[in-house]
């Protein structure tokens, strides 16, 4: 039998001391805070005493049937085994799903040090509203962690980030599977399949626009640049890359922030403009963007008359910090910019990316 549940509630002490700890191990707030010594000590008193918990704390309840279809709308958490590892992974299905009718499908990537989880829970991030309101079914994978509750996961994008790229994780073949899974469990437009992701999770769907673009018709990256080691996209893909100018851990103009206290388990970041070069050549769009959004805080260029009719789409806000817009954060740092919603700026450019070759009155 699946598995259909929804989040335990969390204390509001624990949960900092959670966040806490999660921050050190890979980023804070997605991103690694910088302390002073003695701060430092204690803090890291703290990390191992969490770590020493997540350790003895069992996984998350989850059915290991992946074949059973899905016929109710609910949250449902699976664990598969790839590649000698057991996976796992949450599925939302909204309200408004129908086994009747082909539903899109958005996987949402948690960033560095995070869950599935925490990347789920929607005062954060909104993706779940976002889910019960456009329609579509959207999947939480957890990236690779060494603890059995799936903590402090990050993902293998190439360049970045620590165990998942150090272990070279086959997280491309993870997300096959969930893919083949949730088609298989759900009525999915499999030409509406799309990714997204934060920090590290951004880069994580650049990897999946390089390697799976027969697959995916579009994702979008916030706060996470392209760090593949190597590209060569079988399809034209749309892309839309989301980034504050100030953020202070994968710096807009290139390299790592000081905020990262190893940057061994990082990588030199590829800038925001030369992410944003490598896929309009890619897609071979005409080189000059137009400015389609300028409010107070933030704007977009779009760069179109790529091959495919697809686009690529670049929005910036002066604030934020390395934060998702529209969403919240936990820690006292600087708040996320309201400029623009990530997930309608999102659902936006995803809706209005047509499937290659398709023609132009297909609703595309």
């Amino acid at each position: 039998m699946i598995k259909n549940s929804c989040l335990s509630p969390i204390t509001i002490a624990g949960m900092a001391i959670c966040l806490l700890a999660c921050g050190l191990v890979l980023f804070a707030s997605d991103g690694v805070a910088q302390d002073d010594a003695a701060t430092g000590t204690i803090r890291e008193r703290i990390k191992q005493r969490w770590i020493k918990k997540q350790q003895d704390k069992p996984a998350s309840e989850s059915s290991t049937d992946s074949t059973t279809r899905i016929d109710k709308p609910g949250d449902y958490t699976f664990s598969i085994v790839h590649d000698g590892l057991t996976r796992m992974y949450r599925v939302h299905v909204p309200r408004i799903y129908s086994a009747a009718t082909p539903a899109p499908l958005v996987l949402a990537f948690h960033g560095g040090g995070g869950d599935m989880n925490y990347h789920a829970t929607d005062k954060y991030y909104g993706l779940i509203s976002k889910s019960e309101t456009a329609g579509f079914v959207a999947v939480f994978p957890n990236g690779f962690s060494k603890l059995n509750s799936g903590k402090f996961a990050t993902w293998n994008a190439g360049a970045c980030c620590a165990s998942a790229r150090d272990e070279n994780v086959d997280d491309a073949g993870f997300v096959r599977k969930i893919i083949g899974n949730a088609t298989s469990q759900l009525n999915i437009d499999r030409n509406k399949i799309y990714a997204t992701g934060m920090s590290n999770g951004g880069m994580m769907a650049y990897r999946l626009a390089c390697e799976m673009a027969d697959t995916f018709k579009a994702i979008a990256a916030v706060a996470g640049t392209d760090n593949t080691t190597s590209c060569a996209p079988k399809a034209p893909i749309s892309i839309l890359h989301i980034h504050a100018r100030n953020d202070d851990h994968l710096l807009y103009n290139g390299g790592a922030g000081k905020t990262f206290r190893d940057q061994s388990k990082v990588s030199d970041f590829t800038s925001v403009p030369a992410t944003i070069s490598k896929w309009v050549k890619l897609n071979s769009c005409n080189p000059t963007p137009q400015r389609v959004l300028d409010t107070p805080g933030a704007f977009c260029d779009k760069y179109s008359q790529c091959r495919g009719d697809v686009a690529v789409q670049l929005c910036v806000t002066e604030t934020g910090g390395h934060s998702w817009p529209g969403g919240t954060k936990p820690r006292g740092d600087e708040p996320a910019s309201q400029a623009i919603s990530a997930n309608d700026v999102m659902w936006t450019f995803f809706t209005s990316t047509r499937v290659p070759n398709a023609p132009k009155n297909s609703g595309q």
